[in-house]
C-alpha cells in the first residue's frame, strides 16, 4: 500500500469514527423530498445536498426504492444485477463528512452503478456467467477506486451480455446466464443492444444518477444508441484497465454511460487518470491524476 491511500484510508476511518457518534446521537431521519430521478442531473443532485434539502443516504434509498419497483417487479429491467449492502453505509459516511466541510467533488455522494465486468470488492464480479457467481476481488478495480475518492456511493453491479457478448454470436443482447434478459428502458419489445445492455437501461430509467460501461466494440456505444443516453468510450489510455475483466488488450476500455453530456463529463473526470498497473495509462493519459 503506498503511502498516499494509506493516509487517505486513515482519514476516511476518522470520519467514520465521527459519523458513528454523531449519527447515534441524532434523531431519526426525516422523509426525503421527492427527486425526480428519471431526470436530476448530478450537478442538481449536488446542489440539493450542498443545501442540505438532500442527503446521500436518502438519495441512495430513493434509488434503491426505485430499482425494487422496476428492476425485478414492474417490467422487470433486469438491469441491475445487484446492489451494493455497503452503499447505505457508505453515502451515510459521506453525509458526515459533508457536515464536517470535507466536499471531495462534483461527484460526493452520488451513487453510481457499474457493469458486472468490473471488480468491486464485497461483490462478486461474474461477466454474468454462473461460472463465477462467487469470484470475489480481494480489491476495487483502479476505476472504482477512483470513484471512491471521488466520493461516488457505488450502488451497485449492472447485468450485461454474459462475458461482454463474447461467448457466443447467437445469444441475444442484454442476456446473461446469472442476470437474465435486460429490457429495453424504452420499448420491451426493442433490444438493449449489448453488452453494457444494464448499464445502459438503469440509466435511461434512472436507477442511478451514473453508471458506468465497457466496450471492446461498440459495448457503451450501440447500447447507449438504442436506448436514448449519452455513453463515451474514451481514447484507448485515458482510463485504467485494472481489474475489469479483459477481452482484447487493443481496444478494451471504461466509460460514463448517463443521461447528459454534463453528467459524463463530470464522470469521466473521476474515471480518468494514469495507472502503474495499467502501462498504456501512464505514456498517453492526458488527463492528470
Amino acid at each position: 500500500m503506498n503511502i498516499g491511500r494509506a493516509v487517505r484510508r486513515c482519514r476516511s476511518l476518522i470520519v467514520a469514527c465521527a459519523a458513528v457518534a454523531l449519527l447515534a446521537a441524532s434523531p431519526a431521519a426525516a422523509a426525503e423530498p421527492v427527486v425526480d430521478l428519471e431526470r436530476a442531473t448530478v450537478a442538481e443532485l449536488q446542489a440539493r445536498m450542498q443545501a442540505r434539502t438532500l442527503t446521500s443516504e436518502g438519495l441512495t434509498r430513493l434509488y434503491m426504492d426505485r430499482i425494487a419497483a422496476l428492476n425485478a417487479s414492474g417490467p422487470g429491467l433486469n438491469a441491475v444485477r445487484a446492489l451494493n449492502k455497503h452503499a447505505r453505509s457508505d453515502s451515510r459516511a459521506l453525509d458526515v463528512q459533508r457536515r464536517f466541510g470535507w466536499v471531495r467533488g462534483p461527484l460526493h455522494g452520488i451513487p453510481v452503478l457499474v457493469k458486472d465486468n468490473i471488480d468491486v470488492r464485497g461483490m462478486p464480479t461474474t461477466a454474468g456467467s454462473v461460472a463465477l457467481e462467487h469470484s470475489d476481488p480481494k480489491e476495487d478495480a483502479a476505476i472504482v477506486e477512483r470513484l471512491r475518492r471521488a466520493g461516488a456511493v457505488i450502488l451497485g453491479k449492472t447485468n450485461l451480455s454474459e462475458f461482454a457478448f463474447f461467448m457466443s454470436t447467437e445469444a441475444p443482447s442484454g442476456y446473461s446466464s446469472l442476470g437474465g434478459q435486460v429490457l429495453n428502458a424504452y420499448d420491451s419489445d426493442a433490444g438493449p443492444s449489448g453488452s453494457s445492455s444494464g448499464s445502459a437501461s438503469a440509466a435511461a430509467a434512472g436507477l442511478a444518477a451514473l453508471t458506468v460501461g465497457t466496450e471492446t466494440s461498440g459495448s457503451i456505444i450501440s447500447p447507449s444508441a438504442a436506448q436514448g443516453i449519452v455513453g463515451l468510450r474514451p481514447t484507448l489510455g485515458l482510463v485504467s484497465r485494472t481489474g475489469i475483466l479483459p477481452i482484447a488488450s487493443s481496444q478494451d476500455t471504461a466509460g460514463p454511460m448517463t443521461r447528459t453530456v454534463a453528467d459524463a463529463a463530470a464522470e469521466l473526470q473521476a474515471l480518468a487518470g494514469a495507472d502503474p498497473d495499467d502501462p498504456v495509462t501512464t505514456s498517453e493519459t492526458p488527463v492528470a491524476d
